[in-house]
């Protein structure tokens, strides 16, 4: 049931996937390896005793450890539990009459991307980094003694008689310590913890190839230890396959904050440009002019005759008193239809001053042509009556002239 519950618990751990299994394999009559998973925290603890023994050996056992055990990769903290979990062992036995029964124990800690275990007799943590399988633990046992010694190869050390005993257990010397590792590891990794029921049946290289080639931890698991009964179940099986998924969960959610934040910092800088472009456009067309016909007279305005979404660029400055149609046919014409477009209101002003000035000049232009042809008039008439003058004088000259004539011809 502990173990049910723990595997509810994997599938909401924070910092890590996993799977689990544990068989009485083919020869036993009982299981006496125990497992916990309650992460952070993973162990597998294999019994030993007989009669039972083991088994009470190795609850007891993985039971202490849950209580005691930190939650954090603290390797002191976990050392210490599985002290405290081998005197309850050694307590256990004497209270009930069971001299010998004891426990392997393997612990680990995975915290984020840091992993602490303890450990104690032949059960082993491997990680798998890169590809590659490494075997974390050293075995207490009489075969790894009698390997370093270069007594026996490895491959002699797994047919070897006394290949099951073991130099350090919990629940057979109260002084007990046990080993200690810390380290790093990677998202990605997995990391193995398996009682000797494994090891035993299958070559490290068999276990690597299953550890790269099944993705889910809880096939992996099964799959590790249906070999392992294949090869002859000559022991209880345990296998605990963790995939360290580290702090992926924070650096996604730390990721999509700052992608947010980058998105709001993009949003305020276009809104910034984007205002900043149209005050510096507003900016600039009011140091800009033109005119245009207002009721017929020359309009100044300020500004520049467009909008921007409905908002009017210019505004009215005021009306002149020049006449639209006082001015010369061109600009009369363009300021009809259109505006006249200028740099500022001075020189707006300016061209209306040019305007005023031109009108002034054709008005007077034209009262001097009307006085020019009024005298040419009065000329043309003196002329007129002085030729009738004439004609009339030259009548009575030649009238005055006829009548001598025929006075002297009466003489005569």
């Amino acid at each position: 049931m502990a173990a049910a519950r723990t595997q509810a618990q994997v599938r909401r751990a924070p910092s890590a996937k996993f799977g689990s299994r544990t068989d009485i394999g083919c020869v036993r009559e009982h299981n006496e390896d125990s497992l916990i998973v309650a992460p952070p925290l993973y162990a597998v603890a294999d019994g030993m005793g007989g009669h039972a023994a083991g088994e009470v050996a190795s609850e007891i056992a993985v039971r202490t450890l849950a209580r005691q055990a930190p939650s954090e990769a603290d390797t002191e903290a976990l050392g210490n539990a599985v002290i405290t979990a081998n005197y309850a062992v050694i307590n256990a036995a004497q209270e009930k009459g069971r001299s010998g029964m004891g426990t392997t124990m393997t612990a680990a800690v995975l915290r984020g991307e840091r992993l602490a275990i303890a450990q104690v007799g032949d059960s082993r943590a491997y990680l798998l980094h890169q590809g590659q399988m490494q075997q974390l633990t050293r075995d207490h046992s009489l075969m790894a003694d009698m390997i370093e010694a270069g007594e026996i190869t490895p491959e002699e050390a797994r047919v070897h008689p006394k290949r099951s005993i073991i130099t350090r257990a919990l629940g057979s010397d109260p002084s007990m310590q046990p080993d200690l590792y810390e380290l790093d590891v990677c998202t990605g990794d997995r990391l193995l913890l398996c009682s000797d029921g494994l090891t035993g049946m299958l070559e490290d290289s068999e276990i690597e190839t299953i550890l790269m080639r099944t993705r889910d931890p809880q096939r992996c698991a099964s799959i590790l230890v249906n070999e392992a009964i294949a090869a002859g179940g000559q022991d209880n099986v345990t296998v605990v396959v963790v995939d360290v998924e580290g702090n992926e969960e924070q650096r996604v959610k730390k990721t999509r904050r700052r992608g947010r934040a980058w998105a709001i910092v993009i949003i305020l800088a276009i809104i910034a440009t984007v205002l900043g472009i149209c005050y510096g456009a507003y900016h600039y067309s009011q140091t800009c002019a033109y005119l245009a016909s207002q009721d017929g007279k020359v309009a100044v305005y300020q500004g520049v005759p467009d909008s921007v979404l409905g908002v009017s660029l210019s505004h009215l400055d005021h009306v002149t008193s020049v006449e639209v149609s006082d001015l010369e046919p061109g600009v009369a014409n363009r300021l009809s239809e259109g505006v006249i477009r200028v740099d500022n209101l001075d020189k707006a002003n300016q061209l209306v001053d040019t305007y005023e000035e031109y009108i002034e000049e054709s008005k007077a232009a034209s009262a001097s042509a009307s006085t020019s042809n009024e005298s040419s008039e009065n000329a043309e008439g003196s002329s007129s009556e002085s030729a009738e003058s004439n004609e009339e004088t030259e009548e009575a000259t030649n009238s005055a002239t006829s009548s001598a004539s025929s006075s002297q011809e009466g003489v005569a």
